[in-house]
């Protein structure tokens, strides 16, 4: 990977007066999804030679390190959601995001949708990524979130696991319509998710609510593709309608990579996965250079003051036919 650039590709935003006035800057969280390129969703039917996929691994290390090393110039933290595999080829890159102080959350074994477990199974995949990320950071895993955003009504048992599992919140939940997740009737802003029997704090990606909808900004492709003042206009939202006023973004180290090896997609999930791909770096170091505007954070410390605030609950089990 590049070393990190210090130039800072500014981006016009026609909310600047809005944020100007703001009392205090939004509380905005990282987070990344670390996985290796080809367990995405857009692959998984896809048969990966043993030479690609050692390609993809030391790619992971070289971008995540290309991140870590960003993020150091900032002084900013980060949540890391990492897959649990990865610990067995690279134990020093998740040894090193802890080390920093970003925070070192679940995102499974080995990035499958929930959809593919039963109650029983899913326990021992949560089980098993959250020991293997303890034995290796020294430190509590206390934050997941379910591959491709799969905790959806159907997979609304997965809630009970968590919360039994000793995790303090979630992130799983999309709050709109895609072909592949959401629950377009959830909360934007933190709330309590309710399963059968538990209830776990939930802290969504950030949305952008238009004409009744909420329209899907909070980071992957969507930063990647969209007009960077969406992105402002839905952080503006968040700080003067949303309670509490907290926004998460979520990114993946291989987006920030423009020169690994492409996957062979079809076309429509090529173009997916791949656009905005060679200027998503300097989008990102733009946005991190907006301090004055935004409170960055670590998903765990919000996690630990929503506990102590009355939050709103949602229902995921589905409604009765």
């Amino acid at each position: 990977m590049a070393t990190v650039a210090t130039s800072v590709l500014e981006f016009p935003s026609a909310w600047e007066d809005v944020h100007a006035v703001a009392r205090r800057p939004t509380r905005l969280i990282l987070s990344f999804d670390v996985e290796q390129h080809y367990q995405i969703e857009a692959a998984a039917t896809l048969e990966i030679s043993p030479s690609l996929q050692a390609h993809y691994r030391g790619r992971l290390e070289s971008s995540t390190r290309w991140l870590l090393d960003l993020l150091e110039e900032r002084g900013i933290k980060a949540t890391f959601f990492v897959v649990g595999e990865i610990v067995k080829h690279s134990p020093g890159i998740v040894r090193a995001m802890a080390q920093a102080g970003h925070e070192v959350a679940s995102h499974g074994w080995n990035h499958r949708r929930i959809h593919n477990f039963t109650a029983k199974s899913f326990r021992a995949d949560v089980r098993e990524s959250k020991d293997a990320l303890e034995q290796v950071t020294g430190l509590g895993i206390l934050g997941y979130r379910a591959p491709t955003f799969s905790l959806v009504r159907q997979t609304a048992w997965a809630v009970d696991v968590l919360a039994e599992s000793g995790i303090l919140y979630d992130s799983s939940i999309y709050p709109v319509r895609h072909d592949r997740y959401g629950i377009p009737q959830a909360p934007r802003s933190p709330f309590l998710a309710r399963g059968s029997v538990h209830k776990l704090i939930e802290i969504p990606p950030a949305t952008l609510r238009v004409l009744f909808t909420n329209i899907p900004v909070g980071g992957g492709g969507y930063f990647r593709l969209l007009p960077f003042f969406l992105l402002e206009r839905a952080l503006c939202q968040v700080q003067g309608e949303c309670h509490p006023s907290v926004a998460m973004l979520y990114f993946h180290p291989w987006e920030f990579d423009p020169r690994q090896e492409r996957l062979p997609l079809t076309p429509l999930n090529r173009f997916r996965t791949y656009v905005g791909i060679f200027r998503n770096q300097a989008r990102l170091i733009s946005l991190l250079a907006r301090h004055h505007k935004y409170s960055f954070t670590r998903a765990v410390d919000v996690a630990r003051q929503l506990v102590a605030q009355s939050l709103p609950t949602f229902d995921l089990l589905p409604p009765p036919t």
